[in-house]
C-alpha cells in the first residue's frame, strides 16, 4: 500500500501506524472490529482507518495529530 508523501518526501505516518490500521481492516473484513464506547459494529472502511490510526497514536506510534475543525461563520 503505498503512503502518502509530503512535499519533502518524508513519509506521514510511521509503520507501526500501518501495521495497526493494516490489523484494524483484517478485524473489519472478518466482521470483530468493534467501534469505542457503543460496541458497534463497523462497516465502513474510513472509520477502521480511524480507529487504527488512534490506537497507534495511543501507542506512542508516528502519526499527526487529529486535523482541527475551523469554525464557521
Amino acid at each position: 500500500m503505498p503512503t502518502r508523501r509530503s512535499s519533502t518526501g518524508r513519509r506521514r505516518y510511521g509503520s507501526k501506524a500501518g501495521k495497526e490500521v493494516e490489523r484494524a481492516m483484517h478485524e473489519r473484513k472478518a466482521g470483530t472490529l468493534r467501534s469505542g464506547r457503543s460496541g458497534t459494529k463497523v462497516t465502513s472502511r474510513e472509520q477502521a482507518i480511524a480507529i487504527g490510526l488512534s490506537e497507534a497514536r495511543r501507542a506512542g506510534a508516528k502519526v499527526p495529530s487529529k486535523r482541527r475543525r475551523t469554525a464557521r461563520r
